[in-house]
């Protein structure tokens, strides 16, 4: 058996990606999306979602380069001293490998993160996390003790792989080999929860785009079991690169996840496209 989980992450992020998200469940073959509960458009993914009950819904953790759900003053260690996320995972990490990162901090933020989520009444069926900071030791378990709370019954696991076809500069190489090792532990800590975790995952890690060429190759070489593959799809890339400081092919991905080809091929390969809940009935 083969099965394909497609998940847009940075819902609610904007507009732009919420409409991608809806589009590509409706004419496409994305069955997923990880919810930003601090995103800018976050009520308006909640309307989208419950529009569409298709779309398995998680929630994508995020502690860097975005916003914050506690007020700035209630989490100092998080937050720049204009009350937002640091830039980016680097920025982030370097703070909290030097100990300058308050992990209750970081406990409360992801819980306040859950609960306006749950509060908006969506059932979440996995969590992942913004520029994957849940694989991180320290961090995979406050968000493991958050899910195995809330019934959360799965978890990305962005066990990445050095020759896929998508890497561009050594940069990627070493990318990809720190966050696959950190992936299995991140795996192996899920698994002790009882927490469930596809077979496999591809996508990007280091700003490549999932193309309907890149995608298609994904189809035909699948192994057996749940493969999961992370996009952010968009509809307007001049504006979501703007707004996200990120010169990311958002159309691009929205194409591919939405292409004839790629759907023909799906039937061809007898795929079955589900979301995270599928999972459990394996």
């Amino acid at each position: 058996m083969k099965q394909l989980i497609i998940n847009a992450d940075d819902f609610g992020r904007h507009k732009s990606i919420n409409t991608a998200v809806a589009k590509a469940l409706k004419k496409g073959c994305l069955r997923s999306a990880t919810i930003m509960a601090g995103g800018k458009f976050f009520e308006h993914a909640v309307e989208v979602a419950k529009k569409n009950p298709k779309l398995g819904v998680g929630i994508h953790f995020t502690l860097a380069n975005g916003y914050p759900v506690l007020p700035p003053e209630e989490i100092p260690s998080l937050v720049t001293p204009e009350g937002i996320f640091h830039a980016n995972y680097i920025e982030f990490l370097k703070l909290y490998v030097k100990g300058k990162i308050n992990r209750a901090e970081i406990q409360a933020e992801l819980a306040a993160q859950l609960e306006k989520v749950t509060r908006a009444g969506l059932t979440l069926t996995h969590f992942d996390s913004h520029q994957h900071l849940h694989h991180f030791p320290g961090i995979i378990g406050i968000a493991l003790k958050l899910a195995r709370a809330a019934n959360i019954p799965a978890m990305r696991v962005a066990d990445t792989k050095i020759l896929d076809g998508s890497i561009e500069s050594f940069g990627q190489v070493i990318g990809r080999l720190g966050l696959g090792s950190l992936a299995k532990f991140a795996a192996h800590s899920a698994h002790t929860k009882n927490i469930l975790t596809p077979d496999h995952f591809s996508g990007i890690v280091a700003g490549e785009s999932v193309t309907e060429r890149f995608l298609a190759k994904v189809i035909r070489n699948l192994g057996e079991g749940t493969t999961e593959v992370m996009l952010h799809p968009g509809t307007k890339n001049s504006t979501l690169q703007k707004f996200c400081e990120w010169e990311h092919d958002f159309e691009a991905e929205l194409n591919a996840v939405t292409s004839a080809k790629i759907l023909k091929l799906l039937i061809k390969e007898n795929v079955s496209v589900v979301n995270f809940s599928a999972l459990s009935k394996e």
